[in-house]
């Protein structure tokens, strides 16, 4: 194994990393809704829609989870001339993930509708036209990569099998990063893995791996065999194969294999693991880190995001967090309960697909006491899952004078984050955490009972989505400002 400091000296250096992916992009879209009757015109289900949600898939996650991660991406795609093709230009922006996109007006954007209820999916829609892209396209292709490599520290080969990657476009994309020395990193399709000839790595799954080879591919024994046939037949430096709960497997002519457990994390859904793995690989090496410890924060990367509903993305401070924490133990501890805004949200929208009601409450809770803890227990009884936001101390000096709070704000987190009726907190700086509950987005938001319904910030947002306000019963004379006038004499 390698030692915590190590991998935290690594994970630093990420941002740093430059890098180009290539390949092939897709719009993934989930509908969540509920079904409770049958169609009266056939004995189908009537989906009825709740929301929905978009968010770059194929490639366009490649270079999602690159940019999460900190480092540049750049993204070398094609997309046709519609509405979806503008949305993945839009995302990759949202993003921070350069466009190189090519419309090809004989061609639609690959879309991937995925319908959901009752944190169960239902039923999946493709809209797509895997064919081979044109000659002018294709060398517009290999044009702009040759024009983007010389600027980048690694480029990935995303193939999904939509046409992108053609034989000629992979064969001058490698001999351009070859030229100048910058390794590339393949996520391959189908059984041919030659066609990556001269690549720096692959990364498939065990599947993709027996399918390349003919061979069986469970034990250690059998990954490291059917990878070094792989690389003697194909010519390819190495193989990072990806073994589900058996974790991954670095094999390379050059060192023993090595062989990654996996991290026992909570496992919800493995769609995009694969793309944060090799993201989460070539932004490492393109930062200067050795492949086998861009191999342990690929592991630990693909860890969290198995966690996470639908097409994810690993962020450094969450990587952070599971280093600390020791990953591989599954323990939860209080600090990993405070989060950030990004990483509250996320887990929100994470527990919501599970069909899980989320609660939110807030404030300064400077001194805890009764009052505060009946609070809390009335805003968990309202949910499954409990967010409370605390005020920073910069916040809570304009609420409450100069001479508050009594506690810091990482004291005061630490606290709520110790009570097991606390799920989640998250430290604000705003007069208000009004923006906290834009993102967070929760179904059941508390607040004291001296407050009318409407004079609660975020009822109007809550409510307006069909969530719900409730008002915690307050236990009289019980505060942090009396308990410090008592201190005081």
């Amino acid at each position: 194994m390698i030692e915590n400091s190590i991998l935290f000296e690594d994970l630093q250096k990420l941002s740093k990393g430059r890098v180009l992916c290539v390949g092939d992009v897709m719009l993934d879209t989930f509908v969540y809704g509920v079904v409770d009757r049958i169609s009266p015109e056939a004995p189908i289900p009537v989906f009825l829609v709740e929301r929905e949600k978009q968010m770059l898939g194929g490639a366009g996650n490649v270079a999602a989870n690159i940019a999460a991660l900190g480092a540049s991406a750049t993204l070398l795609a094609v997309v046709g001339d519609d509405q979806a093709g503008d949305t993945v230009l839009r995302r990759l922006t949202d993003a921070g993930i350069e466009p190189a996109l090519e419309i090809s007006i004989d061609r639609f954007t690959t879309v991937k509708s995925r319908y959901v209820g009752a944190g169960q999916q239902m039923l999946r829609v493709d809209h797509e036209r895997a064919v081979a892209v044109p000659l002018n396209i294709e060398d517009r292709l290999i044009q702009r990569a040759e024009e983007i490599i010389p600027t980048v520290g690694a480029v990935i080969l995303s193939d999904y099998g939509k046409g992108v990657l053609t034989d000629t476009v992979i064969a001058r994309v490698i001999a351009a990063a070859k030229k100048r020395g910058v390794p590339v990193i393949v996520d391959p399709k189908g059984r041919d893995f030659s066609r990556y000839r001269g690549a720096d790595a692959v990364t498939p799954n065990r599947k993709e791996l027996e399918l390349a080879t003919g061979q069986r591919a469970a034990s250690d024994d059998e990954v490291r065999a059917t990878a070094m046939r792989v690389i003697v037949e194909c010519g390819i430096r190495a193989v990072l194969a990806t073994r589900s709960k058996d974790g991954m497997s670095l094999v390379t002519t050059e060192e023993d294999p090595l062989h990654i457990p996996s991290e026992v994390r909570e496992v919800f859904d493995v769609s995009g693991a694969g793309d944060t793995v090799i993201a989460a690989f070539a932004t490492a090496l393109s930062a200067g880190v050795s492949m086998k410890n861009a191999a342990f924060l690929s592991n630990l990367a693909a860890g969290i995001v198995v966690g996470k509903a639908g097409t994810a993305t690993a962020r450094p401070d969450e990587m952070e967090a599971a280093i600390r924490d020791g990953a591989t133990s599954g323990k939860k501890t209080e600090a990993s309960k405070v989060v950030t805004l990004a990483a509250a949200a996320e887990q929100a929208e994470r527990w919501r697909a599970r069909g899980f009601k989320v609660g939110f409450t807030n404030g300064c809770f400077d001194l805890l006491h009764p009052g505060h803890l009946s609070s809390l227990r009335q805003s968990k009884e309202a949910c499954d899952y409990l967010i409370v936001a605390v005020n920073a101390d910069s916040s809570v000096k304009k609420l409450k004078g100069p001479t508050r709070p009594v506690q810091d704000e990482a004291a005061r987190a630490a606290v709520l984050a110790a009570l097991a009726m606390v799920d989640m907190v998250v430290v604000f700086a705003e007069d208000t955490p009004l923006e906290l509950i834009k993102a967070i987005k929760p179904d059941v938001l508390v607040k004291g009972g001296q407050y009318k319904p409407e004079e609660i910030v975020g009822y109007d947002i809550v409510t307006s989505y069909g969530g719900k306000i409730v008002r915690a019963e307050m236990i009289d004379g019980v505060s942090t400002t009396n308990t410090v006038a008592k201190i005081k004499g």
